[in-house]
């Protein structure tokens, strides 16, 4: 058992961006030792809004769910929270609880009085997006403000300094503090180190804090200038993200597929770390880059409803608008001295890869996992635990519970925009998104049914029967004619009707229409119901 524990834990190994720029859209991936690990996809014609700081009006105060809405300019009014609306406090409260590399503390909750007061509707605010618009949701913002440049973090608003909690080494820290006290900032600001900032020279936090002073200056002369709703930041596209993100010591190379690309990344590089620039390669072979380096075909596994472990367990992943619901199979397994050990394994290899695929699909809100039942409680913890130390990595927030009584996992997974499903997939426009149509025999049901009431309400009798017309689509038809020919006939003689099918390549399976066999006359549609 320890062995395999031992097996699927992280080592040391090569990790490799690989950037794919098409004509439409920006693909990137991180590779570890060729395996896919991140997945991160933009279209060119989509306006990412998310980290985008705007001066918007308010237009709404909603005192029953203590929030407001926030005229920005877009198509839909961001929803904020009260206690989301005045950032110095919130800073203030975060400072006194020790917050040094993310939000989320405790904060004041402000009364309607209070808030309606400071933000009367019309008045104008500066807030920026942290979740995009999903479904039918406008953005969520808040006006605790952060822009991010390589090593740094500044909060325009607050007066917190700080250093990343991640950055454990006592003497660094201690060295990262002396050089923010000496650092110049702009107006009323405060800054955090990032996780990056670890090892970096003084000059690299002069350079950042410069451009971040840039930004923050340009931001200040479009907020005096420019009426609201107007935006003020926009972060930079995909591929300038992940270079200023994810560049890393452990990252050995950036491969792309694009010169003009590659020249501006190496510049972008130059920015902060210009012997970085080395590990930026040109691809120029004659396959696609993605297939050269095996990355379509694991897409097309990673992104399948059904997912295969390496021991022959596998998962089925169903992305539903209330929740993500994972279920754990043996499958093929046959490791494992016995049931409970065999089950272990699946569960354990399950946890780690339910990590990778929440972070490639970009999926988020709640999770609910049905790990294969285990009898001992170690075993349990074991499988949580695991689970946990393979979400350490995700840059979403995310919030686990233990095992409950019925053997699923619930979790929370911070959700910041559309999953990549939503932005790469549109709904099937012959089942309507639902993956099922009705069957045959179905559809052949409700047609009895439809018949009999047409022939009932135009009262036909033996003397004047009602000839009518039944067009269908051709499988339908095909199930009237080989299996219920005998009912349809008598439905003629109990009615006294003259039936006549039609099939319509052209009709959906679930459509049909009943007219009049003699004037055309509809006297049944069930096609501008269904759309």
């Amino acid at each position: 058992m320890w062995e395999f524990i031992k097996m699927i834990t992280r080592r040391k190994i090569k990790k490799e961006i690989i950037v794919n720029k098409e004509s439409l859209q920006s693909r990137v991936v991180v590779l570890e030792e060729g395996k896919l690990e991140d997945f991160f996809i933009e279209r060119n014609s989509e306006d990412r809004i998310v980290g985008s700081i705007f001066k918007g009006k308010v237009q709404n105060l909603e005192d029953g769910l203590q929030a407001a809405f926030i005229d920005l300019g877009l198509k839909k009014n961001a929803f904020i929270h009260y206690w989301d609306m005045i950032p110095e406090d919130t800073a203030r409260l975060e400072a006194e609880e020790g917050v040094e590399s993310k939000r989320g503390g405790r904060q004041k909750r402000f009364t309607s009085e209070e808030i309606a007061k400071r933000f009367p509707i019309g008045s104008e605010i500066v807030v920026q997006v942290t979740k995009g618009a999903i479904g039918t949701k406008g953005p969520r913002v808040t006006a605790n403000l952060s822009i991010p440049g390589r090593y740094l973090v500044m909060m325009p608003g607050s007066r917190l300094k700080g250093v990343s909690r991640k950055i454990e080494d006592v003497k660094e820290r201690e060295r990262l503090k002396k050089v923010l006290a000496r650092l110049p900032l702009p107006g009323n600001n405060g800054i955090i180190v990032r996780t990056a900032g670890a090892g970096a020279r003084k000059v690299s936090f002069v350079r950042d804090i410069r451009a971040l002073t840039e930004i923050w200056n340009e931001m200040d002369r479009i907020m005096k200038e420019v009426p609201a709703p107007c935006r003020l930041y926009q972060e930079p596209d995909l591929v300038e993200r992940i270079v200023r993100d994810a560049l890393t010591e452990d990252i050995d190379r950036i491969v792309v597929d694009s010169k003009e690309e590659c020249q501006r990344i190496k510049q972008i590089i130059a920015r902060f770390a210009r012997r970085s620039r080395a590990r930026v390669q040109i691809y120029d072979g004659d396959a696609p880059i993605f297939e050269h380096f095996d990355v379509e075909r694991q897409l097309e596994n990673a992104f399948s409803r059904k997912v295969w472990l390496k021991g022959g367990g596998y998962l089925i992943l169903d992305e539903t608008e209330a929740l993500i619901a994972i279920d754990v199979n043996t499958g093929r397994h046959k490791g494992g001295t016995n049931q409970e050990e065999s089950i272990v394994q699946v569960n354990l290899e399950a946890a780690d890869e339910i990590a990778r695929q929440l972070r490639l699909r970009n999926i988020g809100g709640l999770v609910v996992i049905d790990f294969i039942d285990m009898k001992q409680k170690k075993n349990q913890n074991l499988v949580y635990r695991t689970l946990k130390d393979a979400l350490q990595r995700d840059k979403s927030r995310t919030n686990v519970l233990p095992l409950s009584a019925l053997g699923l996992l619930e979790m929370t997974r911070q959700r910041h925009e559309e999953s990549v499903r939503a932005t790469t997939y549109a709904n099937c426009p012959y089942c309507d998104g639902r993956g099922k149509v009705l069957s045959a025999m179905s559809m052949s049901v409700e047609i009895q049914r439809r018949i009999a009431e047409v022939m009932r309400r135009h009262k036909a009798t033996a003397d004047k029967p009602l000839p009518i017309k039944i067009t269908v689509n051709p499988v339908v038809l095909d199930r009237l004619r080989t299996e219920d020919e005998a009912i349809l006939v008598e439905l003629e003689e109990k009615y006294h009707g003259h039936l006549t099918f039609v099939a319509s390549q052209h009709m959906h399976v679930e459509e049909f229409t009943i007219t009049r066999s003699e004037t055309g006359e509809e006297l049944f549609s069930n096609i501008e119901k269904k759309n």
